[in-house]
């Protein structure tokens, strides 16, 4: 297992958990866009670097990765003109978009054991 294995099944489990509360608009791993595989991996990268930290602070760091990048919050998420809803602080967060960022966190922590 290495990295980006973990970050494929992280990306499958938000598109499942997404599904699970009405938005589909989650690609597959397989579809999806280049900056979002990047994103799963640096966030299972920043889980390894910080296994202790809340799920709060990988938020944070996914929020930094996305202002920087230029992505800007918005009420619905559009690729195109790179807004996205999720870009406020986590206690803002409902709480299903909460829950993807302790599921990631879960994920990684548990099979971090298996990176060879």
């Amino acid at each position: 297992m290495n990295i980006e294995t973990i970050a494929r099944i992280c990306h499958k489990a938000n598109e499942a958990l997404c599904e699970s509360v009405g938005d589909f608009s989650q690609k597959s791993w397989n579809d999806a866009e280049g900056w979002q595989k990047e994103s799963a991996i640096k966030g299972v990268e920043f889980v390894l670097r910080n296994p202790d930290s809340p799920a709060s602070v990988q938020h944070d760091a996914w929020m930094k990765d996305k202002l920087d990048a230029g992505r800007k919050y918005g009420p619905v998420k559009n690729a195109e003109t790179k807004e996205h809803p999720c870009l406020v602080s986590f206690d803002q967060l409902p709480v299903e978009q909460q829950a993807k960022d302790y599921l990631f966190k879960s994920i990684v922590s548990g099979l971090a054991r298996y990176i060879v």
